[in-house]
């Protein structure tokens, strides 16, 4: 019974993330493109200016770059370093081509969500929160009679918190990348009565891990915040300062690598030996692994955008979508061009976080045992900070639900904290499944009121910049 019900989920999550959604979010951040007239090109420069300049006499509880940490610490986890190589060696180096293209106008689409989230954001009384996200531009700029989607998108955001993305699957990357280089042959094996054996490594990782988790979340926003300002920008700049070393290294193989990605993209079956079928799969493959990593469309970021300290919905409109920029045309990039020049992506028997540790350890001019461990850190550190980001975002999803019941989000976070704990002995298959297809879901509310939306993100964008003009005459 179980298999077949594995088959079905399976099955399921195969339509939820196949073609007619990732079509759905391309096609969103091609229209929004479109109505901002290239925004994401015209006005990077300026978006990465305020990216870290704050705004001086913005409302909110966070500074525009404690959000956009916030929401970063939620995005660059494990599929920066695992879904690139999965990407890579499933849909051949014309993958990484693809996931650019997804991430280009998905930053229009990150865009739109961190101007509706300012836009349309409300102050809880009770809390003193500043309350965002999908649920309230769905509920108030849609209008109340379309208050079952926001509430729909709430219920799937909960769910990836606690079963998906947020807890199990980031821990899980955490406790096998520390395995993996402390125990590899498990030497040091713990019985665990009634649930198994396990390396020792494990237990003292859960455990610590368990105990980081509950000190951050039980702190809220700002805390999340503080912590996702220092580690996320630190991890990211060692992660692609490594990246950059091994670029320098093998320099004279960069273009020979950019004609395998892109020529792997047109005709994958020429660079990959047969091995990819056609174009199409490399598409899928690149499309599907950027927006899982950039989550653009999915309607996560702008939770956190809303809790900014800002005045202008355009303004941390600009520095959401800087984040997409950091984490897929920077972070991923950085990853594939690794496994490509290093040729890891063609290695026989290597899979997942296995691929992106052969190519530290072969690309970089440090003992392998020092590349690991530098990989190994940077994995451990961007998914635990997936965990708080993820933690964030479920809660406002269940406060927007209880309609602002602080007993229920406590509760909740103890509950959060639990299935940290509990999540490197979760072995079933069916609830990675379940969490991808609630991942998948998330977007389809949100997308629907992104087109429905699109013509209030025009609308502000032009008015801002005029006025902005204005202002310098």
């Amino acid at each position: 019974m179980w298999e077949t019900i594995n088959k079905l989920l399976v099955s399921i999550d195969d339509f939820v993330w196949g073609w007619p959604l990732m079509i759905l979010i391309i096609a969103g951040g091609v229209w929004l493109t479109l109505r901002v007239s290239v925004l994401q090109v015209r006005k990077l420069p300026l978006a990465l200016k305020w990216m870290i300049k704050n705004e001086e006499d913005g409302v909110g509880e966070v500074s525009s770059f404690g959000a956009l940490c916030t929401a970063l610490s939620a995005t660059i986890g494990t599929g920066n370093i695992v879904g690139v190589a999965t990407a890579v060696c499933a849909g051949g180096p014309g993958a990484l081509f693809w996931m650019l293209v997804a991430a280009f106008f998905g930053m229009a689409t990150k865009y739109a969500e961190g101007l509706l989230a300012v836009k349309y954001r409300v102050v809880d009384e009770k809390t003193g929160h500043s309350l965002g996200g999908p649920f309230y531009y769905i509920e108030r700029g849609m209008g109340p009679k379309w208050k079952w989607l926001a509430k729909i998108f709430a219920i799937f955001g909960v769910c990836v918190g606690l079963f998906g993305i947020g807890t199990f699957t980031q821990v899980n990357g955490i406790v096998s990348a520390v395995k993996n280089f402390f125990d590899p042959n498990m030497t040091m094996p713990v019985t665990i009565p009634g649930i198994g054996t396990y390396s020792v490594v494990v237990v003292i990782a859960s455990i610590i891990l368990a105990v980081c988790v509950a000190l951050v979340v039980i702190g809220g926003i700002k805390r999340i915040a503080n912590v996702s300002q220092v580690i996320v920008p630190f991890m990211a700049i060692i992660y692609v300062a490594f990246c950059l070393i091994m670029i320098i290294v093998n320099i004279t193989e960069i273009p020979n690598a950019i004609v395998t990605i892109v020529h792997g993209a047109f005709n994958p079956r020429a660079v990959t030996g047969g091995v990819v079928g056609t174009m199409f799969i490399a598409m899928q493959k690149g499309v599907a692994r950027g927006i899982f990593s950039n989550e653009a469309g999915l309607g996560s970021a702008p939770i956190a955008a809303a809790a900014a300290k800002t005045k202008e919905p355009v303004r941390q409109g600009l520095v959401s979508m800087t984040g997409t920029f950091i984490d897929t045309i920077v972070i991923c990039t950085m990853t594939g061009l690794s496994i490509v020049l290093t040729g890891a992506w063609q290695v026989e028997g290597l899979e997942g976080v296995a691929v992106t540790t052969y190519a530290f350890q072969n690309g970089l001019p440090f003992p392998s045992q020092v590349s690991a461990f530098v990989l190994m850190i940077c994995l451990v550190f961007f998914a635990f900070t997936t965990i708080l980001g993820w933690d964030y975002y479920s809660e406002r999803c269940l406060e927007y639900l209880t309609g602002g019941k602080t007993r229920a989000v406590k509760i909740y976070r103890w509950i959060y904290i639990l299935a940290v704990f509990i999540g490197p002995y979760m072995t079933v298959s069916a609830v990675w499944t379940i969490a991808d297809i609630f991942n998948g879901l998330m977007a389809i509310p949100n997308m629907i009121a992104l087109f429905a939306l699109s013509g209030v993100v025009a609308k502000e964008t032009k008015k801002f910049f005029e006025k902005k003009k204005q202002q310098q005459m």
